[in-house]
């Protein structure tokens, strides 16, 4: 599907990369966050990792032109970031990868079926990616969890499966 590189960072917001609309209480009428995953070890090893909101929004269209806007805003030569659109209740809406001014979004899965293989095909990864790290091969195991990252950003809440697979069509 993707074949990009995620580097984890070492600060937790990139300096060239400023908050779209960046709002701390909920807002009913804003019920779209766009978010980027934790990248802090210990939080996800403890099992406290929350994402990192960068803006709310009214509408998913808004919340799909805010993600571009942050993709346009990275430095050109910057390492691709994931992000999430989520809902007031934390679902997942639509997931993507922003790189180069622009945003790669992952086709929702449609059915059950489909995401146990997702599901399935992403532990598979994680599998391999522990076995590359026992043998020391951390760039191997990092390419292989990023793959896996790629596979579940498919795994939309089936609320939403079929509202965002008909947005990316529109986008396109």
């Amino acid at each position: 599907m993707f074949d990009l590189s995620f580097p984890a960072l070492s600060i937790p917001f990139p300096a060239d990369v400023m908050p779209v609309v960046a709002h701390s209480t909920f807002d009913p009428a804003l019920p779209f966050s766009l978010t980027l995953p934790d990248c802090n070890p210990a939080a996800a090893i403890s099992g406290e990792a929350h994402p990192r909101i960068i803006g709310h929004f009214a509408t998913l269209a808004e919340a799909m032109r805010g993600a571009i806007k942050m993709a346009d805003e990275m430095e050109p030569d910057a390492a691709p970031r994931m992000l999430a659109i989520l809902d007031r209740d934390e679902r997942l809406v639509l997931a993507g990868a922003a790189a180069n001014g622009a945003v790669a979004w992952c086709a929702p899965v449609m059915t059950a079926t489909e995401a146990r293989v997702v599901v399935m095909e992403a532990s598979q990864l994680r599998a391999q990616a522990s076995r590359a790290a026992d043998w020391l091969e951390s760039d191997l195991a990092t390419r292989l969890r990023q793959r896996a990252d790629l596979l579940e950003a498919r795994l939309v809440d089936p609320l939403w499966r079929a509202f965002a697979t008909r947005a990316l069509q529109i986008a396109a």
